[in-house]
């Protein structure tokens, strides 16, 4: 597992915390990234500059972290562009639907002890750990060499399916 790298993801962890909290103690919001997008929409003036702001910060950040050498990991989508338009909208209308999204629910509700938001997040784990589960039985059993489990990764491919 190369991926494993405890000490940034508790330092990342930690100062979006630390963010989430200091944007609560200063706006009195919600840092969630939904809610903040969808203000954009019909926002009041005196709130369309720190959600413009907040937004961009979102886009402009990783730029910058580039532009300074920082490390970005590589993004590729194997989705054709209208599959990624209904994704969005998807995740949109859940997001509507749900009153919140992962940023929101997860950071920020289960932070305050929302009981909405701990058990919406709960959701968001099992299913995605379900659907985790799901997609690799489907990719193993479109591979007659993968092994199928953990238990059995020394085994070898014999060629026969």
């Amino acid at each position: 597992m190369t991926n494993f790298t405890p000490v940034t993801g508790l330092i990342g962890g930690a100062l979006i915390g630390l963010a989430a909290t200091l944007f609560v103690l200063v706006n009195g919001r919600i840092a969630g990234i939904s809610g903040i997008l969808g203000g954009v929409l019909d926002a009041p003036s005196d709130e369309l500059g720190w959600r413009s702001a907040f937004l961009a910060g979102l886009i402009i950040g990783p730029l910058l972290t580039a532009a300074v050498g920082g490390a970005v990991p590589d993004i590729t989508l194997q989705a054709s562009l209208p599959m990624l338009i209904v994704a969005g909208v998807l995740v949109g209308f859940g997001s509507r639907l749900g009153a919140g999204c992962t940023s929101g629910h997860g950071i920020c509700g289960i932070a305050r002890g929302s009981p909405r938001s701990i058990w919406a997040t709960v959701t968001f784990f099992c299913d995605g750990g379900g659907h985790g589960v799901r997609r690799s039985a489907r990719d193993r059993s479109l591979s007659p060499c993968a092994p199928p489990s953990p238990a059995f990764s020394s085994a070898r491919c014999s060629g026969s399916a």
